[in-house]
């Protein structure tokens, strides 16, 4: 019961009952009672027990909303005291860590699986030296963490620990899941329940859940002992004990990986998913699942609100009528009063600008901007120009001289960041505003222009994606002063444009705020009137001043009243936190603009500062007051300073937005403020959209506090966040919208979302607009509370619709760093932003892992934060990723660029160092699974085909009997009297030219020297093998003649041949167990094989192998005499055994075919007949001569026709890859044949090298069709490029087909050299999942191409049948492809691994219609389509399709997918996956990719491969394995060996670089 999550005791129920109950459940399970009949019985079992029900196990109350008892959690926890001073306060309430805290300590210890890493991919880039302060203590009365050990294999168990383990696993959470979920209840969990009740509990929670989760069908662990039947994989029912997995044949892997899937699956035992109404019948549509609104969901119930008025500007005041104006007064009249002071990074004043300096500097610079800039004589400004001002955050003087310049010169200020590299986060998106704005100037100074990157002549370099841009030196040296007459004419008053501010939004596209002359003097009246500036006060900034608060403040406000601004720069603030608090004190500062994030930093670096006093400041205004962790900081700063002079009224949150400047801000006091409030607001409340202020409940709430009252002259309602802006309900959260003359008043260019954004007119209720003035959207979320006070709870840019609710991206990280991270992670560098994955948003949280973090310490961390999250938002994350230290793009100051990260995390170029992805939990509409329909019988199938007008599926190639021969050698039943008769006839023709890799001839063989060979060889058998007829001789030589003469040597005296690849000599250990297995599985008597192999058979390394003292006699035909036999064995009759066919198929199943004579001389006379092969013909064979259709080319079709054929063994491409192709060319070959694994060296090998091949003289236009050889769905990608490449060559276009052959019959179809062209259709994908097949046009969504198999064979008849059933289907089934031919194989010799499965492979017959024919059953599924072509005999061509194997493919959520299908998606997700490979274990999907690329870019691809899949496919994957190139296993054939590489990967063979198991 343990991993079950209730930590329960079963014994106490009665044993009588506990035994109906088993046997209850073991009716359920065989489907002898329904589960509605299930649940009766059981309740009425268990009824006299419930009393003793008094603590329901909590994740009953929780599925069932049973109210029960809030008990505290078990495990206490050690309180230490500490002082506060040390505490790591930024963004944290004490609150919000308790919270979670609490929140971690419900969940029971369970083990999640670690990823697992390749040591080289742990080393981490240098760390740079730039990381932000950052805090040193780790605070230890938060829950230390305590590390599991290694996961080990033994069952889990629980351990009360305060870690949680995924344990609570369907503890009530608003996020229903299709495949499984984390979450906690509120409800703590009963101390002690009495013992009997808790084995209710357990009986009563298992079928909470009518419905079958998809993951992990049946692996609930039942209370009664039996073994639980896992539901089958391709076909093979497996069990499942504990944590010991059995692979494919019963054998128990122990190894890490397979605990791992364990501790994989044991986190997704119990998916919380709300049981299904109805199933998914319909096969077509898959209806993405829409989370339907919960009924108990919170709803607004409060009144309209009202339009909050702020009070109005003072008219009394004498207000200068414009800024210039102000800067004028001030210049001429006060030239002396210090206006800004600029500090270096040691904190000394390097430079006090004052009024008059100020005034004279900007006029200097507008008469050059006015007058000395020219370009072909004309001016190169005109008023209304823009000009891009780019000068670094620790020069103010400059850029205020810049500002006010550009002012008086009537052009508007652009300000951007400083371009540091040619690609900066985001730069590409400043260049693009430039561009739309017509920027054609940038101004700087002369030490930032050094800074620039430089092109090769010294000009600053073009940045990516910007304009030309001609840059102006700004210092005085360079300016021309005005005469003394010149007066600028500059009229700051009215609409035009003043200045443009950059915002960037969510998506990382940037916008330019316009903001007018009239709304910045309305704005620097409305902050004088709210803060009660007065002149010559000094405010401390140590905010950016380029922009929002920095600016309005610090360089617009401050002229206005003639202020001193100190300005403190952000490399100061890295360097000494405390700065700006020691200058408020020397400057006695009247007031201070900061961040939390200063506050926060001061907070650390005070604890040896006695003397700093903050007496002086009457406001300390906080400029990101509107953030969830402002309050905190706020409240720690008051702790710490109120000894050291600070008033609590000092503290003024604001909120500002850069489309309405600022919104709103605390007064203190003397200014006519209310007190200030906080709000404890329920986090549940909240993603629905309502404010529920939360008293009791201490886990998932948000504390906020105010930000003040509206600004002066301002109105402020809160409106709907989407549609139509109706008015919000008072309890309700919705957009801040605010009116007033001090707001922005465009987006620069945009004329659209401009008036979205700044002509919002709010509307009531009723449909009537609350104002005929438009209000502008500010961004912000929140709520007007008591006192006219506004509360800001998150921004619209953070927002993350997740199914029905939203959360804060804020919030989201506030919980994160509640997680004691400072031991994993940096604080201030975490990003939480959502992707969109299956039409809903999936939160991604991304954040830099500290250099000396270990492995698993850092996983620990990650599972931790995802049970916080889950907990107090009662949402999954998505993903969860860390990088190494400084890797994620930087914000201009600090912080990080979340947009850019957003990119780099979609195209896989983010480069984590450790992933963990949820997607069980998270995507929660996915499809219900299909449930198969109730079977229908094979005869209501043909009925209804017919009713719908569908032909039954049926097709057949020409009959034998229609087809003349005149060749003598149809006469001939025995290839071995063909060869003597040829011999006979025609002794010298060529049959056989081999080539070496250089392309010359190394051996050849006509009619009567293979037949002396052959003689040779029987002689040796009988003699010195002494051999009877009928023993098995394996044949273990290289490709060539060798091989061909050995298999006629046995023929001649009887023996039956089975041919086998011979070992590789440096890859022994994995090659000869497999020629030794053939060997003793097929029983041979003797091996035959040459000099070479014989030593290596025999020796030192082979013994390392296998057991060399048990090879059969071992007979070298390198030396054998020259004799004749006495007399030519003659087979009995036609169906005596000819030869063994050995091969292992894709799902590693050794299988050995027997053919018959009669059927071998078929074989040939059908594949004579389609490609029309007459003693005359030529054909080039590239292909491996050890089994199928390559055999019978290579060894049997030359002898049988006559032709001569061109032997090129595929290992030589490997040193001249040119080989085959020079090959055709020079024997002018009309037909060849090759296999896929050549096909594709040819295309990457020769792709670049096909001129030099036509100056070689190669021409390719002598071929009429060339044929992939394939057990396989044809790969329409790579022939479709290989024929586009070597049409240079003259390769004809139609020439490229593939072939179609499996174990039961080695060739059904061949295109041959007449008949019509291959055809290809496109098929619904989402169709063919169900058995379907559904044509839909070439390029629509989910269509798959498939291309035509190639001809049927003469005298082939295919039918296609239902899987199960076994009755024939129509055209538009998918189903088992069936063959009925002469040439059929007459059965298995041997299935080694899985005998009592094929016993109906070759004589299956129709359950309905025609039941007599026997077919055999090809294992692979297809269609067959009626074309518009017409055949040979004038009939309406059948095309056969073949879309893959039945053993391959995976049963998954009640559909039939196929590998090569997933495979595909996922190679298109990253450019560095090389191949992939996908099978399922113990139903959970394994995606296994090779990477091309380095190892650090590995974890990138988890990510890309887990969306593919999903979007693509509506599959979770389980894991994904990242491995070097070339470690996914392919045959001879170039297909996947998926099982082999499964066996691999679960005995942990297969060196992977990284493990991801997603949860």
């Amino acid at each position: 019961m343990a991993d079950r999550g209730c930590p329960l005791d079963v014994a106490p129920l009665p044993a009588e009952v506990r035994e109906s109950l088993a046997e209850l459940e073991l009716e359920l399970s065989e489907g002898d009672i329904t589960q509605k009949g299930y649940e009766k019985k059981r309740a009425k079992l268990l009824a006299r027990y419930v009393p003793l029900l008094q603590g329901v196990d909590p994740c009953l109350q929780a599925e069932n909303r049973i109210p029960g008892p809030s008990v505290t959690t078990a495990v206490p926890k050690p309180q230490k005291s500490r002082p506060t001073s040390s505490r790591d306060e930024r963004f944290r309430s004490d609150v919000h860590t308790e919270a979670v805290q609490a929140a971690l300590a419900k969940y029971k210890e369970r083990k999640m699986p670690m990823p697992s890493k390749r040591r080289s991919v742990l080393v981490h880039p240098s760390v740079e030296t730039c990381t932000p302060p950052d805090t040193s203590s780790a605070s230890e009365d938060e829950g230390s963490l305590r590390r599991p050990g290694r996961p080990t294999s033994a069952p889990l168990q629980s351990h009360p620990s305060v870690e949680p383990w995924l344990d609570r696993v369907i503890q009530g959470s608003s996020t229903s899941s299709s495949a499984s979920s984390t979450s906690s209840h509120p409800g703590g969990r009963p101390t002690a329940a009495p013992s009997a009740a808790t084995a209710l509990a357990a009986h009563a929670h298992i079928d909470l859940h009518s419905a079958p989760p998809d993951v992990t069908t049946g692996l609930m662990e039942r209370p009664h002992c039996e073994r639980p039947q896992v539901a089958s994989v391709g076909g093979v029912p497996r069990g499942h004990r504990g944590s010991v997995l059995d692979t494919a044949d019963g054998v128990p892997v122990n190894s890490r990986v397979s605990s791992k899937i364990q501790q994989l699956l044991n986190t997704l035992k119990r998916p919380k998913r709300p049981p299904l109404k109805e199933f998914f019948v319909d096969d077509f549509e898959e209806l993405l699942e829409v989370q339907q609104p919960d009924p108990n969901q919170p709803k607004p119930e409060g009144a309209e609100v009202v339009v909050l008025k702020g009070e109005p500007l003072a008219m009394g005041t004498p207000w200068p009528p414009s800024l210039l104006a102000a800067l004028q007064r001030w210049g001429t009249t006060q030239p002396k009063a210090p206006c800004l002071t600029a500090l270096d990074t040691a904190g000394k004043a390097v430079y006090t600008l004052t009024y008059g300096k100020l005034w004279t500097r900007s006029l200097k610079l507008a008469y050059t901007l006015l007058n000395k800039l020219t370009s072909k004589n004309e001016p190169l400004l005109k008023p209304g120009d823009r000009v891009a001002l780019v000068f670094p955050n620790s020069d103010p003087v400059m850029f205020m001289v810049a500002f006010y310049g550009c002012l008086l010169a009537e052009l508007v200020p652009v300000p951007i960041e400083v371009p540091l590299t040619r690609k900066d986060a985001g730069s590409q998106q400043v260049g693009f505003l430039l561009g739309s704005c017509g920027v054609a100037l940038a101004l700087t100074t002369e030490a930032c222009q050094k800074g620039l990157p430089k092109s090769q002549t010294g000009e600053v370099a073009h940045f990516k994606g910007w304009p030309p841009l001609a840059w102006l030196v700004i210092d005085g040296k360079h300016l021309a002063k005005p005469p003394k007459d010149w007066h600028p004419a500059a009229q700051d008053t009215g609409a035009g444009t003043a200045y443009i501010e950059y915002r960037t939004s969510k998506e990382g596209s940037t916008v330019g705020v316009t903001v007018s002359h009239a709304s910045l003097l309305a704005q620097c009246r409305a902050l004088t009137q709210a803060c009660g500036y007065s002149e010559a006060e000094t405010l401390t900034n140590v905010l950016d001043f380029k922009r929002d608060a920095g600016l309005w403040h610090g360089v617009l406000t401050s002229v206005m009243n003639r202020m001193h601004v100190v300005s403190i720069p952000y490399a100061l603030m890295k360097a000494n936190p405390l700065s700006w608090i020691q200058k408020v004190c020397s400057y006695k500062a009247h007031a201070a603009l900061v961040k939390s994030r200063d506050m926060h930093w001061s907070l650390l670096a005070q604890r040896g500062q006695r003397d700093v006093s903050l007496s002086s400041l009457r406001m300390l205004i906080v400029a990101d007051g509107a953030n969830p962790w402002s309050i905190s900081s706020c409240d720690a700063f008051l702790n710490v300073f109120q000894s050291r002079g600070l008033r609590p009224e000092a503290i003024c949150p604001c909120a500002s937005s850069p489309e309405a400047l600022t919104v709103a801000i605390r007064r203190p006091p003397d200014l006519g403020g209310p007190p200030p409030r906080k709000a404890i607001l329920s986090m549940n409340g909240l993603s629905y959209g309502v404010i529920r202020v939360d008293t009791e409940e201490k886990l998932s709430v948000l504390t906020v506090q105010d930000v003040g009252q509206v600004m002066p002259g301002a109105s402020v309602c809160v409106v709907k966040v989407e549609g139509t802006p109706y008015l919000c309900k008072t309890d309700e959260v919705g957009e801040i919208c605010v009116h007033s003359s001090a707001t922005g008043t465009a987006y620069y260019g945009l004329l659209g979302i401009t008036k979205n954004v700044f002509e919002t007119v709010p509307i009531t209720s009723g449909g009537a607009p609350v104002s005929e003035r438009p209000f502008t959207r500010t961004g912000l979320l929140g709520f007007i509370g008591p006192d006219s006070l506004v509360f800001v709870v998150g921004k619209l840019d953070g927002l993350m619709a997740v199914g029905v609710r939203r959360h804060s991206a804020d919030d989201v990280v506030a919980t994160a760093l509640a997680v004691e991270p400072m031991k994993f992670v940096y604080r201030g560098r975490i990003a939480v932003f959502s992707v969109s994955v299956l039409h809903d948003d999936r939160i991604i949280l991304v954040a830099e892992q500290r250099p000396d973090a270990s492995e698993e310490d850092s996983f620990q961390w990650m599972s931790r934060v995802l049970q916080a999250i889950d907990s107090i938002h009662q949402v999954g994350v998505y993903c969860l990723a860390l990088v190494p230290a400084n890797t994620l793009p930087k914000a201009p100051l600090g912080g990080i660029h979340i947009s850019e990260t957003k990119q780099r995390f979609l195209e896989g170029t983010l480069h984590p160092c450790n992933v963990l992805m949820c997607p069980h939990t998270c995507v929660t509409n996915l499809p219900k699974p299909r449930q198969k329909q109730p079977d229908v019988g094979p005869a209501s199938m043909i009925v209804g085909n017919l009713v719908a007008g569908k032909r039954i599926a049926q097709a057949s190639g020409r009959e034998l009997a229609h087809l003349e021969d005149s060749d003598q050698a149809r006469k001939f039943l025995f290839l071995a009297d063909v060869l003597q008769w040829r011999a006979h006839t025609t002794p010298d023709h060529p049959l056989f030219v081999l080539l070496n890799a250089k392309g010359s001839v190394t051996s050849t063989a006509t009619c009567v020297q293979l037949h002396r060979r052959a003689e040779r060889v029987a002689a040796a058998l009988m003699e010195k093998g002494r051999l009877d007829a009928g023993d098995h001789v394996a044949l273990v030589y290289p490709p060539g003649v060798d091989l061909i003469a050995a298999f006629y040597g046995c023929l001649y005296c009887g023996c039956v041949p089975v041919t086998v690849r011979p070992p590789h000599p440096q890859n022994l250990a994995t090659t000869l167990p497999t020629v030794k297995m053939i060997v003793e599985v097929s029983k041979s008597a003797c091996v035959l094989t040459t000099q070479a192999i014989t030593r290596l058979l025999r020796s030192k390394e082979a013994a390392a192998a296998v057991d060399v003292r048990t090879w059969p006699t071992i007979l070298d035909t390198d030396d054998i005499p020259k004799k004749k036999v006495a007399s030519i064995f003659r087979p009995p009759s036609p169906d005596v055994l000819a030869y063994l066919d050995f091969s292992v198929s894709t799902t590693g199943i050794l299988a050995g075919v027997k053919m018959s004579h009669a059927a071998t001389s078929a074989l040939c006379r059908s594949i004579k007949l389609q490609c029309e092969l007459y003693p005359s013909r030529q054909i080039a064979i590239c292909l491996d001569p050890y089994c199928g259709l390559g055999f019978a080319l290579w060894c049997l079709c030359s002898v049988y026709s006559g032709h001569q054929s061109v032997l090129v063994p595929p290992l030589e491409l490997e040193s001249n890859v040119s080989l085959w192709l020079s090959a055709v060319s020079q024997y002018k070959a009309r037909v060849t044949f090759c296999s896929y694994s050549v096909m594709e060296m040819c295309t990457k090998g020769l792709g670049a090298q096909t001129g030099a091949l036509r100056m070689k003289g190669v021409n390719l236009s002598c071929v009429r069709t060339c044929m992939v050889v394939a057990e396989e769905r044809p790969r329409i990608a790579l022939t479709q490029s290989f024929s586009k490449l070597f049409k240079d060559l003259g390769l004809p276009a139609r020439a490229v087909s593939t072939t179609f052959g499996c174990r039961v019959n080695v060739a059904i179809c061949l295109q041959g050299t007449a008949g019509p062209d291959p055809t290809t259709v496109y098929v619904d994908m989402r169709a063919l999942r169900h058995d379907r097949v559904r044509l839909v046009e070439r390029g629509s969504p989910h269509s798959l191409p498939l291309m035509e198999s190639g001809k049927i064979l003469p005298g082939v008849k295919v039918i296609i049948a239902h899987t199960e059933t076994k009755g024939p289907l129509g055209d538009s089934h998918l189903g088992e492809i069936w063959v009925s031919s002469p040439h059929n194989a007459t059965g298995y010799y041997t299935v080694y691994g899985e005998e009592a499965l094929h016993a109906d492979h070759f004589s299956a017959r129709l359950s309905f219609g025609d039941t007599q024919t026997i077919w055999a059953r090809t294992g692979y599924l297809g269609f067959l389509r009626r074309t518009e072509l017409t055949d040979a005999s004038g009939e309406r061509h059948d095309a056969l399709y073949v879309v893959g194997s039945l053993d391959e493919t995976l049963e998954l959520r009640g559909m039939r997918y196929h590998p090569i299908d997933i495979e595909t998606s996922v190679v298109r997700a990253h450019r560095s996956i090389a191949e992939c490979a996908v099978f399922t274990w113990t139903n959970l999907l394994v995606v296994v990719v090779e990477l091309d690329g380095l190892e650090q870019d590995a974890l990138d691809l988890v990510a890309l491969v887990t969306n593919a899949v999903l979007e693509e496919h509506l599959l979770v994957v389980g894991v994904v394995v990242i491995v070097d190139p070339g470690v996914i296993p392919i045959n001879s054939r170039g297909e996947k060996q998926r099982m082999h590489l499964r066996d691999g990967f679960l005995a942990d063979q297969l060196d992977p670089i990284y493990v991801a198991y997603n949860m």
